[in-house]
């Protein structure tokens, strides 16, 4: 290894998000690179909710005008900062699987041409494109695929919406979102962004980048919980009496007038649907509350060094183990270290998991690292690299226990 454990703990002395770590309840002995795919639980998390189980217990139902009700856009204003929006442009609800559902529905009714063809990206994670062509085979609309590695602009006659991710949940691949809005408004299209890999991990300006949809999800690095709902995001100016086509009781203008008709709720209010958990609502606040304390580019200038540091102390055993290394460069790379090993990835990353290194695998044969500045130290990486380098070169991930797959992986 190039980098010594006194470099790193001096990185961490300097570092200014340090202090963050202590407000996050890790597991002792634990070294979490998998903030990608579940975040760590806030301190404050458990504090909410117990909280919330409180007001449950001794309010009862009135609880839902203590603050419930009007969780999703109360909680949709504390993110808006954090991914480049406005108050009004967010409402937390749902899932990312149906809210794209909502939005595709919602954009090509207020379409007044002929174009009815859904672009979503090969290689992506693959419920927006099973959404995508689920919508439309009860609409009448036509799907296709970008293929993946694909010139965009080649594929966008016709087209009416396109479904892309910020950033790519393989390789950890970062889009240009200002260059990439403008390419496809510019070709009469529009563009639904996922920001599930991106919202919480780097700086995001929605509103700067013309950006007009957008869905991702918060128990990733914005650390909601397991199942913590998703948020839509619709530039204001595109907020009008359309319907979306989940038209759900709580997404009415009276939600309580209990009327026989539908009437959208004029603001982002319509694109919430029906009854959600406060429990798990009260979770995300307490994380997304601290998030305002939070500087963003500080995150991603710490996220990049976190990464770097990973690569550079393995850069030699990836070549020597024949281990690929597909980690977009620093300007285009999201929070991650990607790596491939078609043989031996899957068994590799359940030996780090049995030391307590925590990562996650995709086939086929993907090791994927999050890298989470919020609560991981210099140090822990630096650790988490040494384990790395022991399970391979020791060829400890042979043993037969690390290759038996479980439901999840």
């Amino acid at each position: 290894m190039r980098v010594s454990l006194d470099n790193v703990r001096e990185m961490d002395r300097q570092d200014p998000l340090a202090d963050f770590k202590r407000r996050f309840a890790l597991p002792e002995g634990v070294l979490y690179l998998d903030g990608n795919s579940l975040g760590a639980q806030p301190v404050a998390a458990k504090q909410a909710v117990d909280g919330t189980l409180d007001q449950w217990r001794t309010q009862l139902i009135k609880g839902w005008n203590q603050g419930w009700f009007d969780a999703p856009e109360r909680l949709g204003n504390l993110l808006a900062p954090v991914i480049g929006a406005q108050d009004g442009e967010v409402v937390v609800t749902d899932n990312i699987t149906l809210n794209i559902f909502k939005l595709l529905g919602y954009i090509l009714d207020k379409r007044q041409d002929e174009r009815r063809i859904v672009l979503s990206e090969g290689g992506n994670f693959p419920t927006d494109a099973y959404i995508a062509q689920g919508y439309c085979r009860v609409s009448g609309n036509e799907h296709r695929f970008l293929p993946e590695g694909g010139n965009l602009a080649e594929h966008l006659d016709g087209v009416a919406v396109v479904v892309l991710s910020q950033v790519n949940y393989r390789t950890g691949q970062l889009r240009d979102m200002a260059a990439t809005t403008q390419l496809v408004h510019e070709h009469g299209a529009e563009i639904i962004w996922d920001l599930a890999h991106s919202a919480g991990a780097l700086p995001i300006d929605l509103n700067g980048a013309g950006a007009r949809y957008a869905v991702g999800c918060t128990y990733k690095y914005l650390n909601g919980g397991p199942g913590a709902p998703a948020f839509l995001y619709v530039h204001r100016d595109h907020l009008d009496s359309t319907w979306q086509p989940l038209s759900g009781w709580h997404g009415h203008t009276s939600p309580f007038a209990f009327q026989a008709d539908y009437t959208p709720a004029n603001d982002i209010s319509r694109f919430r649907t029906g009854t959600h958990s406060a429990l798990i609502y009260s979770a995300l606040e307490a994380s997304l509350s601290m998030w305002a304390e939070v500087d963003m580019q500080a995150l991603r200038d710490k996220s990049l060094a976190l990464s770097n540091l990973f690569r550079e102390c393995l850069e030699d055993i990836f070549a020597a183990r024949g281990i690929e290394d597909i980690t977009p460069a620093a300007s285009q790379r999201g929070s991650q270290v990607s790596l491939i090993d078609g043989e031996n990835g899957y068994a590799i990353v359940q030996a780090l998991i049995a030391r307590g290194v925590i990562g996650d695998y995709r086939e086929p044969g993907l090791m994927r690292f999050g890298f989470t500045p919020l609560y991981l130290s210099y140090e822990d990486v630096w650790q988490a690299a040494q384990h790395f380098r022991e399970v391979v070169e020791s060829g400890e991930y042979q043993d037969p226990q690390f290759h038996v797959r479980g439901a999840v992986t």
